[in-house]
């Protein structure tokens, strides 16, 4: 559930998880096309899903951490750099956010 916690993290924002949106058996496409028919970003600790999908044609933007595991430990210290790259995101953009 550090999904939840660091969702909590990004003041200002909606975020919630691909589990409580129910989402936790889809493959990356459809998890692309069901999250870009409802949000803005798509925040995922997948490093491979940009390879795999092409992020291009969505009307989504993917930002992809490069934090050494998911747990909210190594994810929390990601929120301040993910804060400020939100505002900047453009649909199909694929940014990573890399521990400082």
């Amino acid at each position: 559930m550090s999904e939840l916690r660091l969702g909590r993290a990004l003041v200002g924002h909606y975020a919630v998880s691909v589990a409580k949106m129910g989402w936790s058996g889809l493959k990356n496409g459809e998890l692309l096309a069901e999250a870009q028919s409802q949000f803005d970003v798509l925040i995922t600790g997948d490093r491979n899903l940009q390879f795999q999908q092409n992020v291009a044609n969505r009307t989504i933007a993917v930002l992809v951490l490069h934090a050494p595991t998911t747990d909210l430990a190594d994810t929390l210290p990601l929120a301040p750099r993910i804060l400020a790259l939100l505002p900047t995101l453009r649909a199909g953009d694929v940014v990573g956010v890399y521990p400082e």
